[in-house]
């Protein structure tokens, strides 16, 4: 951090002035009054139905130089899923890459610095830290209150004391912030980007039921949803931001094979489209066990363009998957086998790679 100097130190003054609750408050407050973007009254969730909705939104990538321009985007999409009757709204992964407009210039650093491995970026990121932070708390937790919904802001690099992480967070239909996970499984850039790897796998429990929400590369192991589902979680909210192009059979190795594993509905919210010199791609949906979708192919609903912007919703049924769970005859986990092994594979993979 010794590239803080006065300039940056005032200019991140006037950034947090530019990102003070009070005025996004009020620029919601007057968005929300617009016609098409009317809420959806005093419905908000009601524990004991049969059948809840749920949100994905596909975010288009792109760069805002104020606060209230970022506001007015995650409002657009929170006010069209919360039309459709979704309780449960989940964004992407890296849903503050757009305030890196906030900085002039970005898109010359982003040349030298986003798109490959360079040590510079995790100071950004911590420079930044307290805007995204006080943007993102006031304008989800505003949104979450007023629409009644429980929203998975998407997941954001942040600084943690010294850590630098990527936090997906949970918001309740109260406006509270529920709960927060840091991604445990990082990608080479984000070790080099100096992004520290999360420990832990929390499952908060709502009024729709135990929601986990691990972040991107996280559901590329089995073992993340072995442990949610042994810890209760029975929806998995999953931001993503996949940096490639589409792939439509990589992408069936994640999410949707992972609920056919473990038996549990999921959601994954994909970052799309270019910004500051990176391309990512992706299809948004809600996904659950093969036999609760009606064509049989662990899909409730999918964004048809991978390029494009967008929100889906689908309906899912906790009553329906816990009496699949029960009478799924062939799920015999056999404990026994996995802690005779298991201790001892990964205390031997650790050592081996002098992580202990």
């Amino acid at each position: 951090m010794a590239w803080y100097g006065a300039k940056e130190l005032l200019f991140r003054r006037y950034l947090l002035r530019q990102a003070r609750p009070r005025r996004l408050r009020r620029f919601l407050t007057e968005e929300a009054g617009h016609p098409v973007a009317a809420a959806r009254g005093e419905t908000g969730t009601k524990s004991g139905k049969r059948l809840h909705s749920i949100a994905a939104v596909q975010l288009q990538a792109k760069l805002f130089a104020d606060p209230v321009q970022y506001a007015a985007e995650m409002h657009r999409a929170v006010s069209e899923a919360s039309l459709a009757g979704a309780e449960l709204i989940v964004f992407p992964e890296y849903n503050n890459l757009q305030l890196l407009g906030l900085l002039p210039g970005v898109e010359e650093m982003a040349a030298e610095t986003l798109g490959r491995e360079a040590t510079p970026v995790a100071d950004v990121f911590r420079y930044l830290g307290p805007v995204v932070t006080r943007i993102v708390n006031t304008t989800f937790s505003w949104l979450a209150e007023r629409y009644r919904v429980y929203i998975v802001a998407g997941s954001f690099l942040v600084p943690d004391g010294d850590r630098l992480v990527n936090r997906a967070m949970l918001f309740s239909p109260n406006g509270k912030l529920i709960g927060t996970h840091d991604k445990v499984h990082l990608m080479p850039i984000e070790h080099a980007w100096g992004i520290d790897a999360g420990a832990d796998f929390p499952v908060f429990d709502t009024d729709l039921g135990s929601i986990a929400t691990p972040v991107c590369m996280d559901a590329t192991f089995s073992e993340t949803f072995r442990i949610l589902e042994l810890k209760g979680a029975r929806i998995v909210a999953l931001p993503i931001a996949d940096a490639a192009e589409y792939n439509r059979w990589l992408a069936l190795r994640v999410i949707v094979g992972r609920v056919q594993e473990s038996l549990l509905y999921g959601v994954k919210s994909a970052l799309v489209g270019r910004i500051l010199g990176i391309h990512f791609s992706g299809r948004s949906g809600v996904f659950a066990p093969a036999a609760l979708t009606p064509a049989g192919d662990g899909v409730l609903a999918e964004t048809a363009d991978p390029e494009e912007g967008g929100v889906v919703t689908a309906d899912v049924d906790l009553a329906a998957l816990e009496r699949l769970r029960e009478g799924y005859g062939h799920r015999d986990f056999n404990h026994a086998l996995y802690a005779r092994y298991f201790p001892d594979i990964y205390e031997r993979r650790l050592k081996r790679r002098g992580s202990i």
